[in-house]
């Protein structure tokens, strides 16, 4: 997993033209502009989903991973908290791999980070995530945030880039 600021996401370059893309984007779009639905930016290889919701307590957190896709996920407008664990770990599944969705569902971790407006994570297939989690217990504000999906090819390193 990594986290860092937006400003900072031309670093990431060098992880792959997938990841290369998606942080072009994310740097050169007006994000807050774009209604929540789905937006290609090179098919199925990477997209971007944008979501507005309201963080969820942490009771209903769900962690997951993918096979398929990297997801760099970034906060435009508010502030949340992401879980995660690494795979290595060796938590329990609790729901199998579903291709439909490429998902994993696993028993809960205890790491978790927040994550303000204008900071990112990406997330490869070795990282369990649990995001749009709520900052404290009082009720938490909307939430804006992009998760470009970058598809994991075969002929990268390790961790899909």
């Amino acid at each position: 997993m990594i986290k860092d600021r937006l400003e900072n996401a031309e670093a990431y370059a060098p992880l792959g033209p997938g990841i290369a893309r998606a942080m072009q984007y994310l740097r050169q779009t007006d994000l807050s502009r774009l209604e929540p639905g789905r937006y290609e930016i090179d098919g199925d290889r990477v997209f971007v989903v944008v979501q507005r919701y309201r963080p969820k307590p942490l009771s209903e957190a769900a962690w997951e991973s993918h096979y398929r896709y990297i997801d760099v996920q970034c906060v435009i407008e508010g502030a949340e908290r992401m879980g995660h664990l690494a795979l290595r770990a060796g938590p329990r599944v609790i729901k199998p791999y579903d291709p439909e969705t490429d998902l994993i569902f696993y028993e809960p971790g205890t790491d978790l980070l927040v994550f303000q407006a204008g900071e990112f994570a990406i997330f490869s297939p070795q990282d369990i995530h649990a995001p749009g989690l709520a900052v404290d217990s009082r009720p938490a504000g909307e939430v804006l945030k992009a998760v470009v999906k970058v598809r994991v090819d075969e002929d990268r390193g390790p961790c899909g880039f």
